[in-house]
């Protein structure tokens, strides 16, 4: 419980303004798309993912009740799926965006004529470019409280923070395989694990409050796959 106890930390060093960030992981497998704020909480969470939406459930919960008990401006944002410059591209361990970046890249190096994603390539998933989400988070953080507690709830008072559309793991591939330039087949392999069906946020809130995302997915990816070349030793980063 890692941020629990910097949150507490910051509280004892006197920090009365702070920034959580969480995950769209804290809300229900099956939450009723797009997902707003008020679905926390109201049904089981996916197995997967549990442990670790556990913990940012918590951290939020624990602003919200510092805010309550000191009066400190304690704030959460929920990012979507981010993406971008200085991400991990490790073979092993990295998230499906860098994963794929890599995988294309290495294919066309390679000179190989398909490539197998995981799963149906039917779950559709949202992107977020990090310098947008380093613009949302700076700009939640200057909301005025009047502003903000007039779009939130004491109880419920964490802002999703996304682009507001989202896209198949099909479409996401076929994308890559155009930013990388790989003309092979894109296979799918239904035996391994699709996960959610969908996971797109209701960014309605951050809307209404005066923010919302401006890079689109394919200058995103542009962006990131340029910084992945310039990054590569030997063929390609590590992570």
């Amino acid at each position: 419980m890692i941020e629990c106890h910097v949150i507490h930390a910051a509280f004892e060093a006197g920090v009365i303004k702070l920034l959580q960030l969480g995950s769209s992981c804290i809300y229900p497998k099956m939450a009723p798309q797009p997902m707003a704020e008020s679905a926390l909480l109201t049904d089981t969470l996916e197995a997967t993912n549990e442990p670790y939406a556990i913990a940012k459930i918590a951290g939020i919960k624990l602003c919200e009740s510092y805010n309550r008990q000191y009066g400190v401006d304690y704030r959460s944002v929920m990012p979507t799926n981010l993406y971008g410059p200085g991400d991990n591209f490790h073979p092993e361990n990295s998230h499906v965006l860098p994963a794929l970046i890599r995988r294309f890249h290495e294919a066309v190096r390679d000179g190989a004529v398909e490539i197998t994603i995981w799963g149906s390539g039917t779950p559709r998933r949202e992107f977020l470019h990090v310098d947008d989400m380093a613009e949302a988070s700076l700009f939640v953080m200057d909301i005025e409280m009047e502003d903000y507690r007039r779009e939130t709830e004491p109880m419920l008072s964490h802002i999703n923070v996304g682009c507001g559309v989202d896209v198949s793991i099909m479409e996401l591939a076929c994308l890559v395989a155009k930013v990388t330039e790989f003309h092979g087949r894109i296979l799918t392999d239904p035996s391994k694990p699709d996960g959610a069906p969908r996971k797109l946020l209701d960014v309605s809130r951050l809307a209404r409050l005066g923010w919302t995302a401006t890079i689109g997915l394919e200058e995103g990816v542009r962006s990131t796959y340029k910084w992945y070349l310039s990054q590569r030793v030997d063929g390609f980063r590590s992570k």
